[in-house]
């Protein structure tokens, strides 16, 4: 759903629709999940623009920014396991702060925090201050690279200015604007989309039992996704060819 309604939020604007496989957990990603995801947006006649990025193979620029931040005081080593922070209410209160640690986590310095962002689609979103202000982790104690950190930094060396997603990223958007703050960028503009959900309101996906999408008879999936969009689909052009009824949309917009 977020990939088809970015897609035709870029092209409704003359802009390009860039592809980033974001494959950073690998124990927690399917054997050729990546193939799969650029098969379906070839059926859906998604097609982007520049190279596929692979995250996983930007480690060492992670690391690199990482390294500087610890170097200029900005970041630090974080030993507190997830009980510990559990029984301070959830939150992570900066116990490891000042202690001046050679390993473990690595947290980000949090002087002011995000409390507000402004949403193309939601207008103002106000983020808890406890979550604001919270030092959180850049890269985890097993060696991974934090979400936040990741697309921050290719978003800004992929000069990205809009990003349109789904609605359960919606807060973290604080803490990704808030590492622009940090190196000195201009936010790119943020569009959350709703999710589409089951009765008992939880995300659709593998692990919910969603249906696979269909990859050989992709219009009548690419219709239902584009009518929950909000799209206005006249009777005329739903037994079009795919490539007009995706030309259409894309002078629209999400």
């Amino acid at each position: 759903m977020a990939a088809l309604g970015s897609y035709f939020q870029a092209k409704s604007q003359n802009g390009k629709w860039l592809v980033r496989i974001e494959d950073l957990d690998p124990p927690r990603e399917m054997v050729g999940a990546s193939e799969l995801i650029l098969e379906s947006l070839k059926a859906y006649h998604l097609n982007w623009d520049g190279e596929v990025i692979y995250q996983s193979n930007r480690h060492h620029r992670y690391q690199q920014q990482i390294d500087s931040w610890i170097e200029k005081g900005q970041a630090y080593y974080c030993q507190c396991t997830r009980k510990q922070i559990k029984a301070d209410g959830g939150f992570y209160l900066g116990h490891c702060r000042d202690k001046g640690l050679n390993d473990g986590a690595v947290r980000i310095k949090i002087e002011s925090g995000i409390t507000e962002f402004n949403d193309l689609k939601h207008g103002s979103i106000a983020i808890p201050q406890a979550i604001a202000e919270e030092d959180y982790i850049v890269k985890r104690r097993d060696g991974l690279f934090a979400y936040n950190l990741a697309v921050v930094l290719d978003d800004i060396d992929q000069g990205v200015t809009e990003v349109v997603r789904g609605a359960d990223l919606i807060e973290p958007t604080g803490r990704q604007i808030s590492l622009y703050q940090m190196l000195g960028k201009q936010p790119v503009r943020y569009l959350h989309l709703p999710l589409a959900v089951t009765e008992n309101g939880a995300k659709l996906s593998k692990q919910n039992h969603a249906q696979p999408i269909d990859i050989e008879n992709p219009i009548p999936t690419l219709l239902q996704a584009m009518a929950f969009l909000g799209f206005n689909i006249p009777e005329a052009i739903k037994g079009a060819e795919i490539e007009k009824i995706m030309l259409g949309a894309s002078r629209t917009g999400a």
